[in-house]
């Protein structure tokens, strides 16, 4: 017998022989096993709901590689296609529509549009209710004009009511009556120019009437019907009886009214 081999025949007569030995199994079993195919079964179900409804929304809400339903984001900026509805406020620095269709902005109450500075500073307002257009500020417009058969009326129930502009401001009305009403005073001024007035008919209404009589018992004399224009030196106008001569001087009188 070699030394190599008398060695290893020692060795294994000195180890401990192990009777019987017992085996772990290794792994997850029983119901253990079944939680965890249930849990990814319902993984997998939870993802194909997630990946139907991510594929309905697409599909419902028109998402292109432009933009979404009638959105459509180009190089210009953001177009709208149809019919729109906002539920918060829309900032935006310009709004315009095609050249061959109307912008309509519409809403079940009033629709307003402001205008801000830089600070934040409200500039101007514009709302639109069902009486008509409401302006916070000055407006600066080529055109006014109501719809057909409809009138126009520029009105300012608190405040003055002033048309401006450099080359004279044209009020026409083509086939209707234009009136001019107010609560106090309406001034007519001509700074540079004359006040022209152009018509067959020129009527000033609700003029104070002076009373003159050359016989001492008016009760003879025959019904006044033509009366004189009279003006005072602070441009108030009065009517006075007509005779052969100038009676206003006769009914001046009137022009110490307040």
């Amino acid at each position: 017998m070699t030394r190599e081999q008398y060695i290893l025949a020692t060795q294994q007569n000195s180890l401990p022989r192990i009777e019987n030995p017992q085996l772990y199994p290794v792994g997850i079993y029983g119901w253990r096993k079944r939680c965890l195919y249930f849990f990814v079964l319902l993984l997998l179900v939870t993802m194909i709901v997630n990946l139907a409804m991510t594929i309905w929304i697409l599909k419902v809400m028109n998402f292109t590689v432009d933009g979404m339903g009638n959105l459509r984001v180009t190089k210009k900026g953001i177009r709208l296609e149809g019919i729109s509805e906002f539920l918060l406020p829309l900032y935006v620095k310009e709004i315009h529509s095609r050249k061959d269709s109307p912008l309509v902005l519409q809403s079940d109450r009033n629709v307003t549009v402001n205008a801000r500075n830089h600070m934040g500073q409200l500039t101007g307002q514009l709302t639109v209710g069902t009486e008509g257009a409401v302006f916070g500020h000055s407006v600066e417009t080529p055109h006014i004009r109501a719809e057909p058969s409809q009138d126009l009326k520029l009105e300012s129930p608190t405040r003055s009511l002033i048309m401006e502009a450099p080359r004279g401001v044209q009020v026409t009305a083509a086939a209707g009556d234009l009136k001019a009403t107010c609560r106090k005073e309406l001034h007519l001024q001509s700074t540079e120019g004359e006040i022209f007035l152009n018509a067959d008919i020129i009527r000033l209404g609700n003029l104070p009437m002076g009373s003159f009589s050359s016989s001492p018992s008016s009760s003879s004399t025959p019904r006044q019907t033509i009366y004189e224009l009279c003006v005072c030196p602070n441009g108030k106008l009065y009517l006075s009886p007509a005779e052969a001569g100038s009676t206003c001087q006769s009914t001046s009188n009137i022009c110490l009214w307040n």
